[in-house]
């Protein structure tokens, strides 16, 4: 399943390298590409949506 997020303070490199992190802690088999330009992040995984966005937000990267 294809969840696609938007992410505000993700801006930059780091961020993109983080939010990627996050993902794969949670799924090792989770695709993610991110768009830094527009603040979006599509990540296909099995896991529910509210899961992924939970641990993103932990990680200072709400989705709005």
């Amino acid at each position: 399943m294809i969840i696609e997020l938007t992410l505000p303070d993700m801006t930059c490199g780091h961020c993109e390298r983080t939010v990627k992190a996050v993902v794969s802690q949670l799924d090792p088999k989770a695709e993610v590409r991110v768009d830094l330009v527009h603040h979006k992040v599509e990540i296909d995984s099995g896991l529910p949506r509210e899961q992924l966005e939970k641990a993103l937000a932990a990680e200072g990267y709400p989705p709005a």
